[in-house]
């Protein structure tokens, strides 16, 4: 099996972001961005999908979480494209449905070397602690761009705004995993066409 650990920095004037991700890790997260929320988010996303997670991320956050979380969005999805390399032998599809007690989400996702992002995860407040809950979707369209995945959401059901988001970024690390995991009678990349 290869070595499967990508690092990535970005370094803008709104932002300045290291991030180490190792898709075959046991998950162990280290991670600072000055948005508490966000940070127990992506503890739960290394943690659920057995990712190793380093990130730091210094921000403008006297602005507002904006640049910080899609930077942060933009360097995982980098991550994730450079750590996975050529696919040869993945199962390329996710999928996982994930209930949090009321709240109920799917995700989806293919490795398809294409982005498309589609979500109609829906919240009803407009922070949750220090984070703006419209950056979620930022967040993961910059994913789904950067690592050029389809990448679907739907929410069966849920009213609680920390619940909701917390099954969306458990159930997309568990359908990450999924994709991201090899299957031993697939040499290839899994695609027709010879190539993802």
């Amino acid at each position: 099996m290869e070595n499967r650990i990508a690092t990535v920095e970005r370094i803008t004037k709104e932002t300045r972001i290291i991030l180490t991700l190792n898709l075959d890790g046991t998950g162990k997260c280290e991670c600072n961005t000055g948005i508490g929320f966000f940070d127990h988010m992506m503890t739960g996303f290394a943690k659920h999908g057995l990712f190793d997670l380093n990130l730091v991320c210094e921000g403008d956050l006297e602005v507002d979480t904006h640049h910080s979380i899609e930077d942060v969005g933009i360097v995982l999805g980098q991550a994730i494209k450079k750590a996975v390399g050529e696919k040869k032998g993945i199962k390329r599809y996710g999928h996982y449905t994930l209930p949090m007690d009321e709240a109920l989400i799917l995700c989806a996702l293919d490795l398809s070397g294409r982005p498309y992002y589609v979500s109609d995860v829906k919240y009803t407040a407009e922070r949750i602690g220090e984070l703006e809950t419209e950056m979620f979707a930022e967040f993961f369209y910059a994913i789904s761009y950067e690592a050029a995945m389809n990448l679907h959401f739907k929410q069966l059901s849920g009213s609680n705004n920390h619940h909701i988001a917390e099954a969306s970024f458990k159930a997309f690390a568990k359908a990450l995993d999924m994709a991201t995991s090899y299957e031993p009678r697939m040499q290839d990349v899994w695609s027709t066409k010879g190539t993802l």
